[in-house]
């Protein structure tokens, strides 16, 4: 078995770092790609580190296709098994260039799924695609195995839990619950209200002159041209994911439309209002996160979850910490 193991984002490479980490410790033999969307932000220590090349009138979702569909022969020679993580477009690209080269692709974080075309957008579509051509997927959830059953997908479908819990293990012991809101916000279908988002959340920054709202503040321009609506906000630049879970640990309430916040949330029994229409995580629906699906609606949930913010410390629905072993004991049995 020859892996090529791939990243384009700093999403991407948290989630897959832990795997890189236990299969060298385990001899098991691969190499790696960075594809370069967050060039600024990801790290690069990759064997192979392909330019993302972009014009500013073409789309960049197609930009991003082609620039997966252009890679070139030589990073795939003697390669057998691709793996991608997640959902971006890069992902959809790459699993389409080792389909077209008859090789083998490995679906890390598998199954997800909101059935709602446009939200999220594009990662619904993207998830869904690579699902109908992967080979070996692994699941974060009984849910998503379902998911994916109802697909008619069960060869090769296993149950591993999320690697980007295998990060947290050190964090979990220092817990506490001090005077902090985190807030992150960032996705696409969020960009043309991000605005109110963030008018709401300021406005409740200042109603909690108590609390400090920290937001480490997303490198997208759509985002970054409503900066001087948070003004009650303590407005940091993007934390290294260290940096990050170390103040989530701290924190009393988190405000996001992240997908990751979920699952690092519930591993830290922390309440999390999710702002979105929907969610592909829901099963931490059940255990930490509340959906808030127009920014009309903050305040009274925020108002009520921050009197009522500790959750009753129970089993992660996402995994106990131990993903990428499960996973590499997978791997070894096909040597």
């Amino acid at each position: 078995m020859n892996l090529l193991i791939t990243y384009g984002t700093r999403p991407e490479y948290i989630k897959i770092k832990p795997l890189i980490e236990e299969m060298t410790r385990r001899g098991i033999n691969y190499k790696t790609l960075f594809t370069g969307q967050h060039e600024n932000i990801a790290p690069k220590d990759a064997n192979y580190v392909w330019k993302m090349v972009e014009t500013e009138d073409e789309n960049r979702l197609n930009a991003i296709l082609k620039n997966c569909l252009s890679i070139p022969d030589y990073i795939f020679d003697d390669v057998t098994h691709i793996l991608v993580q997640g959902d971006t477009t890069s992902v959809l690209g790459l699993a389409i260039s080792a389909m077209n080269r008859q090789i083998k692709i490995i679906h890390l974080e598998a199954g997800l799924r909101t059935y709602d075309r446009l939200n999220p957008f594009p990662e619904e579509n993207n998830r869904r695609m690579v699902s109908s051509i992967a080979d070996i997927h692994f699941c974060p959830t009984e849910q998503s195995k379902i998911n994916l059953g109802k697909e008619n997908i069960h060869e090769k479908v296993y149950v591993v839990g999320n690697t980007v819990l295998d990060n947290l293990i050190p964090y979990k012991v220092t817990c506490e619950y001090q005077n902090i809101v985190l807030v992150t916000m960032h996705r696409r279908e969020n960009h043309h209200n991000i605005a109110n988002w963030f008018r709401e959340i300021n406005d409740l920054a200042g109603e909690y002159p108590e609390l400090s709202f920290i937001i480490p503040i997303h490198p997208n321009p759509k985002v970054q041209k409503h900066r001087h609506l948070l003004t009650n906000l303590t407005v940091t630049d993007p934390l290294p994911h260290d940096n990050l879970m170390k103040l989530l640990v701290a924190t009393k309430l988190v405000i996001t439309d992240s997908g990751g916040l979920q699952e690092e949330c519930s591993f830290f029994n922390k309440k999390c209002l999710v702002c979105r229409e929907t969610t592909e995580r829901p099963e931490a629906l059940e255990h930490s996160s509340e959906l808030i699906k127009h920014y009309s609606l903050l305040k009274e949930k925020f108002n009520y979850n921050i009197n009522n913010y500790e959750i009753e410390d129970g089993n992660c629905p996402f995994g106990d910490g131990q993903s990428s072993k499960h996973i590499c004991n997978i791997i070894e049995q096909w040597k």
